[in-house]
């Protein structure tokens, strides 16, 4: 276990009684702003993200994200063009997610989240070798309720002209 990540209370508050996932972890001092059920059904997003990596389930990862995906000109249909890619090319991909805020806002017929998080995305090469496909330190995804569930809809951040350059995408994927 890595030390100072783990659910636990925040000044003496106990956090909702949510089932403990290595792949998605909240720190402890997590600024949380969204009532139990919210938490728990976003915390069930990724969750599902990372079981459809692990069964290489496009569709399954794909009704995840919003159907007005928007990041930085990466639309819902060109990300389900690199998730292929990556599908394609690696064998073992997962994901680490370490929230360090959540937070909901807006009307019950119009909800919206943002996840403060700092994570990664690896696999295992076609050499063999395990390699980090993207990283992220304290990125905000946009989650917007859609349909009857939590859908990612983009992330916050400046566009990074110098990685397109370089033919990297500036972490659409979460």
């Amino acid at each position: 276990m890595v030390l100072g990540f783990f659910i636990t209370g925040l000044s003496g508050c106990a956090l909702p009684d949510l089932p403990r996932h290595d792949k998605v972890i909240i720190e402890r001092w997590a600024d949380l702003q969204a009532d139990d059920e919210q938490l728990r059904e976003i915390l069930g997003v990724f969750n599902q993200a990372e079981q459809a990596l692990q069964a290489r389930d496009l569709e399954s990862l794909m009704a995840l994200y919003s159907d007005g995906y928007a990041y930085h000109g990466v639309t819902k249909e060109s990300l389900r063009h690199i998730w292929l890619g990556l599908l394609v090319r690696y064998d073992r991909i997962s994901s680490t997610h370490i929230f360090s805020g959540v937070k909901v806002a807006g009307s019950a017929d119009q909800l919206t989240g943002e996840v403060v998080c700092t994570g990664r995305l690896a696999a295992m090469s076609e050499t063999g070798a395990r390699i980090n496909i993207d990283s992220w330190f304290y990125e905000v995804h946009h989650l917007v309720y859609e349909k009857g569930a939590w859908r990612i809809r983009g992330n916050s951040g400046e566009p990074r002209s110098y990685l397109h350059s370089l033919g990297v995408w500036p972490h659409p994927l979460f």
